[in-house]
This record gives structure tokens, C-alpha cells and sequence, in this order.
């Protein structure tokens, strides 16, 4: 029998009506604005959103003016470059997610990283957790989509598996996994501009998922993160059409 970990989360208190009700926002949202009809220039504007959010989460003190300049800090130069490239990494995660959070690292980490370190895990410990995640990814799950970008993100921030940058690899491994399942195809919801909103929320969350025994702390993440794609959903530029 093939083990399904990811189900079992999905049926813990709570987590099936949590998500259920921001996926339920975002179809409404991506639907009522006609998806169909978006323009490119929305999805770049929702990857630039969220470049800033994650940039900030990282430490940035480049405000959204100056990123959107290109002249942010070398925090936010970093998140702006894996967002350029991050939706063709999309049939990359689909058939090797290993090769997807090294390119996502590779570019976070241009210019500040030994040539040597990009995209390696930093131990083998790191390459095995890596090799673990990327395993769930490529098992089938009855596990929603949303659930599984929130347990990617969660895993890769909190075993730090590369040199640098983990966290704004982790936030555009999030936003590629709501891609490539399906949740918003185009892009245009701004996931990372939900943590940012909710950051001592989604900072302590994440610390309970690194250290608490048991699933406790997987549960509390899970139950944050629905509540932070919502708000993600809202600062979707689509919202302002």
C-alpha cells in the first residue's frame, strides 16, 4: 500500500474547512475577474509584489518604490531575480523538484554565494531532507494543493538546506507549487505579501513547525497558512480591476 503522509495532515481539526474556504476566495477571485482575459502585465506585477514581501521577510529595508525601480538592496535584487525566472521552473518542479529549488537558490544567491554553493545542499543532512520533499512531491496525494505549497514552504525554511537566501527560496517554491497544481495557473495571487502581512504570525508559526514534537506545530502552520493565502488573494493586483 502506498503511504500518503500529506492526506493524513489534510484531515487533521480544522485544516479541510480552512483551506477549502481560501480556495473557495481564490476561485471567486481568479473567476469573477475573468481569467481567461488577464494580461501579462498583471502576472508580473503580482511575481513584483511578491519580490518585495519576500525581500522584506528576508531582512530587505528596500520599500516597494525602489524595488519596483530597480533599486532596491541586494536582499531585494535577489528575490526580484527568482521571480523573474520562477514560472519557468514550473515543468522543472513537475519532473525534478531537486533541480527546481537549486535553480531557485542559484539565483537568489548570484553574486553573494561561492559559485560552488549554488544550488548544493549545504550537508548531507540537507540533501536528504531535500531528497525527502522532493519524494512527497512527486507521490501522488489526495492532499489539496494549497496544503502541499504550504508544506514545502514550511520544510524548506525551517531545515535552511542551502547557504543562503532559504527563505525567499521557500516563498518562491510556494508560489510555484500553487502554479504547477493548479490553484492560480497565471500567477496572480501574492502569497508572500500574506506572510508579510502576518509576519510575527507566520515567523513564530514557522518556529513551532521546527520545533514542536509531534504535529502540533504542523498543524498550527497549516491552519496559519489558509489564512495567509486568503490575504494573499487580496493583494492580488487582479483585485484592483
Amino acid at each position: 500500500m502506498t503511504v500518503d503522509p500529506l492526506a493524513s495532515l489534510a484531515s487533521l481539526e480544522g485544516v479541510p474547512s480552512a483551506f477549502a474556504s481560501s480556495r473557495d476566495g481564490v476561485d471567486a477571485l481568479l473567476r469573477d475577474r475573468g481569467l481567461r482575459k488577464t494580461s501579462p502585465e498583471l502576472t508580473a506585477e503580482s511575481l513584483l509584489r511578491g519580490a518585495w514581501a519576500s525581500a522584506v521577510l528576508e531582512g530587505s529595508a528596500s520599500s516597494m518604490d525602489e524595488v519596483r525601480a530597480g533599486t532596491g538592496d541586494e536582499i531585494a535584487a535577489a528575490a526580484v531575480r527568482v521571480s523573474t525566472e520562477v514560472l519557468s521552473l514550473v515543468p522543472v518542479l513537475k519532473r525534478s523538484p531537486l533541480q527546481a529549488f537549486a535553480r531557485l537558490h542559484a539565483l537568489a544567491g548570484l553574486g553573494s554565494v561561492a559559485s560552488e554553493d549554488l544550488g548544493r545542499p549545504r550537508s548531507a543532512e540537507s540533501a536528504a531532507s531535500l531528497q525527502t520533499l522532493a519524494a512527497r512531491l512527486l507521490a501522488p496525494t489526495t492532499a489539496p494543493a494549497m496544503l502541499v505549497a504550504a508544506i514545502v514552504h514550511a520544510d524548506l525554511a525551517t531545515s535552511t538546506p542551502f547557504a543562503s537566501h532559504n527563505g525567499i527560496v521557500a516563498r518562491a517554491a510556494e508560489r510555484l507549487v500553487l502554479v504547477a497544481r493548479g490553484v492560480d495557473e497565471k500567477s496572480l495571487l501574492v502569497p508572500e505579501e500574506g506572510h508579510r502581512f502576518f509576519r510575527a504570525e507566520y515567523e513564530s508559526n514557522l518556529r513551532a513547525y521546527a520545533n514542536a514534537a509531534g504535529v502540533s506545530g504542523v498543524h498550527s502552520w497549516l491552519l496559519y497558512a489558509a489564512e495567509a493565502y486568503a490575504k494573499g488573494a487580496e493583494a492580488s493586483p487582479v483585485k484592483a480591476k
